[in-house]
């Protein structure tokens, strides 16, 4: 059945009287309901209006994981205005891009970020969770009475989320109150129900797939429960899961690798029944690894970015391929297109298009980067991937971070994927290095297990065993981390300048 238009504050309402007043978040030892956390929102949303924000009024969060983030967005699209989250591993110079790009009027923030705020806030009224120093605080904000819903249309933008910024200053991404509600509907769907389970959520709930996650919940059928993670770190996560007989959660590939570091057959992970990668690819190594080590786990990788709220294709209930991110889900089309434009035939790898209510409004005042994305109504992802003769999509890697060697085609996931498979590896990220004979020449970055006595002459040799000539890495680096960017994808940019270094 087709979904009826509306806006999120209308459809979290819908929900509440659906479900009815259960216990829904748990964080840091307290339980809160969803009627509690619907009070909230509503006085929230008349403190943000006595604030003085208005309808279509941008306002930054800029906050680690607590309910109140949820809050914020539920009481922001109440009161009309649009929620812009901020990841805090941002420095000042992009802080104070997006505060200017975005024309923000208020910032929210958690106390351990509040002195950064404060250098970039530049006037702006500044609302503080759990403490004092900015110009009020949370419980001050809510401390009033309850404001009715301030009505925009389905089509009004409701979230502006920045992108990384990896290929310049960072744009501002348009998502609408429809293509959210269309997101959290598909994931839904997908299989990120939180029905009657309980979910851990470690996710930055200020990026765009923690958002889309957040957004399934307005479209359960039977009431859920779900745990917060303030930040990640994979022995907490291990805690959660035996102390709360956890069901299922929402991971990126570098927090699966964490896991693995960790004594998971020394604890009763037994509830533990689906988690769900995204956010960047996945190497199937990592997967089946985790799957062999808590029995009765399944590991579903799906694939978005952030223009298309975060989703284009899922693992379908009836059908997990490893190695692929699945079929589209409701709504989206998928096609793969050559360097003209032409559409590819089964099994060619090509760049991802994709079109449908998930695809983003447009770029925040950059209607020449819009016209650039968005081409007869195709999203461009400039991401490489195919389409299998049963329609599973399987992505390949960025088109910008393309080797040619040789004139060969090098995509550094089809080399990481070899380093993974090797034992002593924990992490390994691939760039290519200017070469005057070759034109680019692969370079190998790894972290090995702890005790590892593997030598980066050892690993050349390994990944020779196992890909061609054209493709194997000449040098390897060993390294203690692997540098990741404020959304937890590897850093190739770091990566290159050391090279140039």
């Amino acid at each position: 059945m087709p979904l009826t238009p509306t806006t999120l504050p209308r459809r979290a309402e819908q929900a509440l009287e659906r479900l009815g007043d259960h216990p829904s978040l748990f964080f840091e030892g307290t339980w809160q309901s969803s009627g509690e956390l619907a009070a909230r929102a509503r006085r929230a949303a008349a403190g943000f209006v006595a604030l003085g924000v208005k309808p279509g009024d941008r306002v930054v969060l800029f906050m680690a994981n607590c309910p109140e983030v949820g809050l914020t967005y539920s009481a922001l699209w109440r009161a009309g205005a649009v929620a812009t989250p901020v990841l805090f591993l941002l420095t000042d110079e992009e802080l104070r891009h997006v505060l200017a790009d975005s024309g923000a009027v208020a910032i929210v923030t958690t106390p351990e970020f509040l002195p950064k705020i404060l250098g970039c806030a530049d006037g702006l009224p500044v609302v503080v969770v759990d403490g004092d120093g900015g110009t009020t605080t949370f419980a001050e904000l809510e401390s009033g009475d309850e404001l009715s819903i301030v009505d925009r249309a389905p089509e009004d933008l409701a979230a502006l989320l920045y992108t990384g910024g990896t290929t310049g200053r960072s744009k501002g991404v348009a998502l609408t109150h429809q293509g959210l509600d269309a997101a959290g509907a598909a994931g839904f769907a997908a299989g990120y129900k939180p029905g009657r389970t309980v979910g851990l959520l470690p996710l930055p709930l200020a990026h765009v797939y923690g958002l889309m996650v957040s957004c399934t919940g307005l479209h359960a059928v039977e009431p859920g429960r779900s745990i917060l993670m303030r930040w990640f770190d994979p022995a907490g996560f291990v805690s959660l899961v035996e102390e709360h007989r956890v069901q299922s959660a929402a991971l990126v590939p570098s927090m699966l690798q964490m896991l693995l570091t960790q004594p998971l057959e020394q604890h009763d992970l037994s509830s533990l029944e689906r988690v769900s990668s995204g956010g960047a690819p996945l190497a199937v190594e990592v997967a089946q690894e985790l799957e062999r080590r808590v029995p009765g786990l399944e590991v579903r990788e799906g694939y978005g970015c952030t223009e298309t709220t975060a989703l284009i294709a899922a693992q379908p209930p009836e059908e997990r391929r490893l190695g692929s991110v699945g079929k589209p889900v409701g709504g989206i089309e998928i096609r793969i297109t050559g360097p003209d434009g032409e559409e590819l035939k089964t099994g060619e790898d090509g760049e991802i298009c994709v079109r449908g209510p998930l695809v983003m409004s447009g770029y925040w005042n950059s209607p020449e980067a819009t016209a650039q994305a968005i081409r007869d109504g195709w999203f461009h992802t400039g991401d490489v991937g195919h389409l299998d003769e049963d329609g599973y999509l399987y992505v390949v890697d960025r088109i910008k971070d393309l080797i040619i060697r040789n004139g060969f085609n090098v995509y550094p996931r089809d080399v990481e994927d070899v380093l993974l498979a090797h034992p002593d590896v924990t992490a390994a990220a691939v760039v290519g290095r200017p070469d005057p004979k070759v034109g680019e020449e692969v370079v190998a970055f790894v972290s090995l297990a702890p005790g590892s006595t593997a030598t980066p002459e050892a690993l050349v040799e390994f990944t020779k065993e196992h890909i061609s000539k054209a493709k194997y890495p000449r040098e390897v680096r060993i390294v203690d981390a692997i540098p990741l960017t404020s959304v937890l994808k590897t850093d190739r940019k770091a990566l290159r300048a050391q090279l140039r270094g």
